[in-house]
């Protein structure tokens, strides 16, 4: 008999992010970070005899807990990675939502049916994934083994091992990151032992972004709607500054034009549904000569404010540059603009030096593109 800890990875950058990451490897989140603590602590006191996990970063930083009381090599497969989605992968969630309407359904709620061009299937999931788990606990024959794979590969084995219909949400919903299902392998068959086990993640409560809405983007070309622009731009100052003192939209708006000419995705419309929600301006000349990315404006209207959606749109701007190689995200915030330096604070800024703008004080701040660290 073999018993299997089949372990879904932490929070990684697509989860927060809220894009399609399937085999793209991103890094792992602060959050992702507590839970692998968290699962450690949980683990403390089993002795594996051996650790798998997919190849992919967010996988391998999870089978980290495993291992910290267990001196054993990681063991990593490709056969356990997420779902390759193909021509969706970094795709933000809102986006694929809204311009696939039928495949979206599909994906979420009848996925054995789902399929296009250039993607896995779930039974192709299944037949890659499945076997490999089977190898694993035919090798280790009569001891415990810690897997780490991913949310909708790990459904699939669950559904080929319980009989459980993909579609069944409700008997089989995707599980929590960090959580554990535990199977037994005896005479070639497997049995669910526990399903999706969480409890070690509750002193982190709810995570916000599992109750929003996913915002999409549109590129926006400032010049064929200025009224939008310009008036995103003065309410994004009057909200840092209390007053428009100083505020002239002519240079800003210019400066868009010429960003939106440089990149067509470098400005976008944000929105929830069809409701405009926000804007992000990138300035992507500038930074280019020393490898950073340049943020010109981060917009919320004020209805999406202090609910978390600011990561969506940080994420536009993240995900923008990290394709043009840049190493790192720079911005100006109004030294007194409490709300928005507590966000950028949390999100990695650090403060780089100060200077004067037309409106008061303002702090330079730069975030690292790449933040891939292997110690727990």
């Amino acid at each position: 008999m073999t018993e299997i800890y089949l372990i879904r990875h932490a929070q990684a950058e697509g989860n927060r992010y809220r894009i399609m990451q399937g085999h793209w490897d991103g890094g792992v989140t602060d959050v992702g970070r507590q839970q692998i603590a968290l699962l450690a602590e949980r683990l403390k006191d089993i002795q594996f005899t051996a650790v798998y996990s997919s190849d992919l970063y967010r996988a391998r930083l999870t089978a980290g807990a495993a291992l910290k009381n267990c001196p054993l090599p990681l063991h990593t497969d490709p056969a356990l990675r997420e779902i390759n989605v193909g021509p969706w992968e970094t795709k933000f969630f809102g986006n694929v939502f809204y311009d696939y309407p039928q495949e979206s359904a599909l994906f979420l709620h009848d996925p054995a049916n789902w399929r296009i061009d250039g993607a896995e299937t779930y039974a192709d999931v299944t037949a890659r994934a499945y076997p490999a788990l089977e190898r694993i606990a035919r090798l280790h024959e009569g001891g415990r083994v810690a897997v780490v794979s991913h949310g909708v590969t790990i459904r699939c084995l669950l559904s080929k091992i319980t009989g459980i219909a993909l579609k069944d949400t409700d008997q089989l919903p995707i599980c929590r990151n960090t959580a554990i299902s535990r199977l037994r392998w005896e005479d070639g068959h497997f049995t669910v032992l526990e399903l999706n086990d969480s409890a070690h993640l509750e002193p982190l409560g709810e995570q916000i972004w599992n109750r929003q809405a996913s915002l999409r983007h549109e590129e926006l070309d400032p010049a064929q709607d200025r009224r939008f622009y310009t008036g995103c731009y003065s309410d994004a100052w009057l909200a840092a500054h209390g007053n428009l003192n100083g505020y002239f939209a002519d240079p800003y708006f210019d400066a868009a034009c010429r960003h939106h000419r440089a990149n067509p995705g470098a400005v976008l419309r944000i929105l929830d549904g069809d409701t405009p929600a926000g804007l992000v301006d990138l300035d992507p000349s500038r930074g280019a000569h020393a490898g950073y990315g340049w943020l010109s404006l981060l917009y919320l209207r004020p209805e999406y404010r202090d609910q978390g959606y600011g990561i969506q749109l940080l994420a536009r701007a993240i995900v923008f540059y990290r394709a043009l190689g840049r190493r790192s995200l720079r911005l100006l915030v109004a030294e007194d603009n409490v709300r928005a330096l507590r966000f950028y604070r949390r999100e990695g800024f650090t403060a780089l030096s100060q200077e004067q703008g037309v409106g008061g004080k303002l702090l330079l701040m730069e975030k690292p593109l790449y933040e891939r660290r292997d110690d727990l």
